[in-house]
C-alpha cells in the first residue's frame, strides 16, 4: 500500500516542528519563531470564527483545518510561561503530543481533497459494465428527447393505438402538462384508423374533451397524408378556457360550434368605442363561400350580452357580418330635419335619416341613373311615423322644384298642416279619386306637350332645364284603407295602378302609404313590382316584428335579412324569474319606437334608420321653400278643359264618375249604375262596377233585358 505524498510530507512537517515548540521558547524566548508561530495561531482562530458564522456546508472540516496552528501557539505559549521544560518535561510531552495527533488527524491532507479523492493506495472502484437496452418498436434509437421517449413509453403501455407509433413531442409554451403528439402509422403506407380522442386521453391519463385530433399537412422533409396524425393534449389551456377564455377562445366555443348562434364564423376582431358607448364584433365565415346564419339571442347568450333588440343589432356585407351592442338604445335619439340635410344632390339623394352606426341614409327624389322620377312606398301601423317620413320627404321634393299632391282617407293635424306648404291637399277617398284621376290626365297632356328648344314633345329628364313642366309626386296615405271603400275604391286602385306604371315617362311619381304591400289590400303585383324596382320602400313598425318582416321581405327582391323593429325600447332590468318569485312587477320603461324604420336600399338590403324629425309644432317654413311650387298654367287649362280642375272638395259632380239614370225614370234605368262609363273627360271614366253587378236588379220586360245585355257586353 502506497502512503499519499501529501500524507507524507505533512507527518515530516509535524515530527520536525514538535522539537522546535519544544525547545525555542525556553532557549530562546526573544526569537522571531515564537512571534511567526502566536500569528499563525491567531491566523487560525480567526479561521475558526468565519468557518462558524459561514452558512456554507463543511464548517467542520474548516474548523479541523485551522486546528493544529491555534494548538502550535497554544503549545509555544504554555512553553513560554513554565520554568525550564516545566516539570517532568511537560513542554516536551505537550510538543510531541502535538506532532502525534497531528500524524494521525491529517487535517490539510485529508480535508482538502475535492470529492474525497480517494487515496493514492486505494484501488479506483470499476463500475460493473451495464447491458444496453435493446431498442423496441415504441422506443427506436433514433436520438430522440426525454420527453418523446416518456410519451413513447405511455404510448408503447397503452398497446399502441390504432397501430400507430409516437414520432415526436412537443410540450407547449410555458405548460408543464400540454403537449403535441406526432404520430404515424407503424406500417408504411396504412393510414390511422379507430383513433379517438378517447384513446389518446386513456394512454395519457387526461379527460377526451382535452384531446383534439388533426390531419398533418405535407411539409418540406417530412411526410402527411391519411398515415400521419397530431394529437394535442391541452388539459392545463383547457381548465383556463373553460373559466378565463379570450374573446377568440369564447366565440370559438360557443359562438361558431355547429349549434351555435353562428356556425362556421370566425372573430376577426371586438373593438370598443368608449365615446359612442358601443361595443363591435366583427366576424367572418370560415367559408368565404357561404352566407352567414346568425341567431342573434343565442348570440347574445354565447358573449354574455342582453339579449335585447333596441341595443344589439347585426350587420351582414356578403360572408362578413358586424355586431353591435350599444349600452343605450341608439335609435332613440332624435334627428331634427334641416334644409341642408333635405336638399336633393345632383343625383337627387337626399339625408333622410341614420343608421344604428351613426351612418346617413339617403334616399332619392328622382331616378338619376334611370333618368326618371321616382316613387315612393312607406307602410307602418298609426302613429308609427309615416307621416314625419311624408313630411321630410315632400320637403325635399318642394326643395328640388317638384309640385306635390297629398290625399288622406281621414283629415289629421298634420296633413292639415302640410297643405300649406304643398300645391293640393285633401282628406278623404273622393279626394283621392279625383287627384289620381287628374295625374293620370297630366300623362296625356305632357305626352302632347311641346318642349321649347324644338317645339317636339319629350319624355321627361330630370335636371333638364329645358323641361317645360315640373315633376309631380303624388301622395296617397292609407291607400290600402281608400282603395277598398264602396264608391271610389274601384277608381282609386285602378288609376293608382295605371300611374304606377305609365307615370315616370311623364315626369309623375307616385307614393302610396298604409298597412300592407300585399295584393288583397289593394296592391296588384304589378303595382308592387314597379313601386319596388322605382323606390326605396320605406317600412315602419307594423305592430309586431314578425309583421314588419314580412311587411319587408315583401317589398324586397330577395329576402335578406330583415332588422327588427320592438314596439318599444326597453331595457332589461335585473331577473325576471326573480321578479315573479318576488311577485314584483316588471319595469315600466318602454321609450317608442316612432320614426324608426327599415330602409330597403338599391341592393336590396334591409337597413335600420331613425328618420329625421319634423316638428309640426312649430313652423315648417324653414324646411320648405318660400313659394310653393304649382303645374303651369298651360297644364292648369287643359285640366279644365277635361273638367278635372277644380275644388276637389266639391260633392260628386252628376256623370262625373258613373252614368246618371235616364230621364223617364223608368224602374230599371233608374238606378244609377255606378263605375259603367266615362263621364267627366278622357280620362276620368272608370270600368265597370263590381259594386253595381251585385245589385240584384230585376228585369221586368225586354228594354230592361238587352240594357243588362249591353252592359254586360260593353256593347
Amino acid at each position: 500500500m502506497t502512503t499519499p505524498r501529501s500524507v507524507a510530507l505533512e507527518r515530516l512537517a509535524y515530527t520536525l516542528a514538535a522539537p522546535v515548540l519544544a525547545v525555542a521558547p525556553n532557549l530562546y524566548p526573544d526569537s522571531p519563531v515564537n512571534s511567526v508561530v502566536q500569528l499563525a495561531g491567531a491566523a487560525g482562530i480567526g479561521g475558526w470564527i468565519l468557518a462558524g458564522k459561514s452558512d456554507e456546508p463543511g464548517a467542520g472540516r474548516k474548523i479541523l483545518r485551522w486546528t493544529p496552528l491555534v494548538l502550535a501557539a497554544a503549545v509555544d505559549v504554555a512553553a513560554g510561561h513554565t520554568t525550564g521544560f516545566g516539570p517532568c518535561w511537560l513542554d516536551g510531552l505537550l510538543a510531541a503530543g502535538w506532532a502525534a495527533a497531528g500524524s494521525f488527524v491529517l487535517p490539510f491532507s485529508r480535508h482538502t481533497r475535492r470529492r474525497h479523492r480517494p487515496a493514492l493506495a486505494a484501488p479506483a472502484p470499476q463500475p460493473a459494465p451495464a447491458h444496453a437496452a435493446e431498442p423496441t418498436v415504441a422506443q427506436p434509437d433514433d436520438g430522440a428527447d426525454q420527453l418523446t421517449r416518456e410519451a413513447r413509453m405511455l404510448w408503447e403501455r397503452a398497446g399502441m393505438p390504432a397501430r400507430t407509433h409516437v414520432v415526436k413531442a412537443t410540450r407547449h409554451t410555458a405548460m408543464r402538462h400540454d403537449l403535441t403528439l406526432l404520430l404515424r402509422a407503424s406500417e408504411t403506407g396504412r393510414p390511422i384508423t379507430g383513433l379517438s380522442p378517447e384513446i389518446v386521453g386513456a394512454a395519457f391519463g387526461v379527460s377526451a374533451a382535452d384531446v383534439t385530433l388533426a390531419d398533418v399537412a405535407i411539409q418540406p422533409g417530412r411526410q402527411g397524408g391519411p398515415g400521419w396524425m397530431e394529437a394535442r393534449i391541452a388539459p392545463e389551456a383547457n381548465a383556463r378556457r373553460r373559466t378565463k377564455p379570450t374573446d377568440e377562445e369564447r366565440w370559438i366555443d360557443r359562438v361558431a360550434s355547429p349549434k351555435g348562434g353562428a356556425p362556421g364564423s370566425e372573430l376577426v376582431h371586438k373593438t370598443r368605442d368608449n365615446e359612442r358607448g358601443v361595443t363591435f364584433y366583427r366576424a367572418k365565415m370560415s367559408d368565404s363561400t357561404e352566407s352567414p346564419r346568425i341567431d342573434l339571442p343565442k348570440t347574445c347568450r354565447a358573449l354574455d350580452l342582453p339579449e335585447d333588440d333596441s341595443c344589439v343589432f347585426v350587420l351582414i356585407d356578403g360572408a362578413e357580418f358586424l355586431i353591435s351592442a350599444f349600452d343605450t338604445p341608439p335609435l332613440s335619439a332624435i334627428f331634427p330635419a334641416t334644409r341642408e340635410l333635405l336638399t336633393p344632390d345632383a343625383k337627387g339623394m337626399y339625408v333622410c335619416g341614420f343608421t344604428i352606426t351613426g351612418q346617413p341614409v339617403k334616399t332619392m327624389v328622382y331616378q338619376h341613373d334611370k333618368n326618371a322620377p321616382a316613387h315612393g312606398l312607406t307602410l307602418g301601423v298609426s302613429r308609427s311615423g309615416k307621416t314625419q317620413f311624408f313630411a321630410i320627404n315632400m320637403a325635399a321634393q318642394s326643395l328640388d322644384g317638384q309640385v306635390v299632391w297629398l290625399s288622406t282617407v281621414r283629415k289629421d293635424e298634420k296633413t292639415t298642416v302640410l297643405g300649406r306648404y304643398i300645391d293640393r291637399q285633401g282628406s278623404n277617398a273622393l279626394w283621392m279619386a279625383r287627384s289620381l284621376r287628374a295625374a293620370k290626365a297630366l300623362c296625356e297632356i305632357r305626352a302632347e306637350m311641346p318642349w321649347p328648344h324644338d317645339g317636339q314633345p319629350h319624355d321627361y329628364k330630370p335636371g333638364d332645364t329645358r323641361c317645360p313642366y315640373r315633376q309631380l309626386n303624388v301622395y296617397a296615405d292609407e291607400f290600402m284603407t281608400a282603395a277598398q271603400d264602396s264608391d271610389f275604391g274601384e277608381f282609386i286602385q285602378k288609376d293608382g295602378e295605371d300611374l304606377t306604371v305609365t307615370g315616370l315617362k311623364y315626369g309623375i311619381g307616385f307614393n302610396p302609404a298604409g298597412q300592407s304591400p300585399f295584393a288583397h289590400n289593394g296592391f296588384s303585383t304589378e303595382m308592387k313590382d314597379n313601386l319596388r324596382q322605382n323606390s326605396r320602400p320605406v317600412i315602419f313598425n307594423m305592430g309586431s316584428p314578425g309583421a314588419t318582416r314580412k311587411a319587408a321581405e315583401g317589398t324586397m327582391e330577395n329576402a335578406y335579412d330583415v332588422p327588427t323593429i320592438p314596439a318599444r325600447y326597453s331595457r332589461s332590468e335585473g331577473s325576471a324569474i326573480e321578479r315573479a318569485m318576488r311577485g314584483e312587477a316588471d319595469p315600466e320603461n318602454g321609450v317608442s319606437t316612432g320614426g324608426v324604420a327599415v330602409i330597403v336600399l338599391d341592393n336590396g338590403r334591409a337597413v335600420l334608420m331613425r328618420s329625421l324629425y319634423a316638428d309640426f309644432d312649430t313652423d315648417l317654413s324653414q324646411l320648405f321653400p318660400d313659394e310653393v311650387n304649382r303645374l303651369t298654367d298651360y297644364e292648369i287649362s287643359e285640366l279644365e278643359k277635361r273638367g278635372l280642375w277644380f275644388d276637389w272638395d266639391e260633392p260628386v259632380r252628376p256623370g262625373e264618375f258613373w252614368p246618371e239614370p235616364d230621364e223617364d225614370g223608368d224602374d230599371g234605368e233608374g238606378r244609377s249604375r255606378r263605375r259603367g262609363g266615362g263621364g267627366g273627360g278622357k280620362s276620368g271614366g272608370g270600368r265597370g262596377s263590381k259594386s253595381g253587378n251585385r245589385r240584384s236588379e230585376q228585369v221586368a220586360s225586354p228594354r230592361q233585358a238587352l240594357e243588362a245585355i249591353k252592359s254586360l257586353t260593353d256593347a
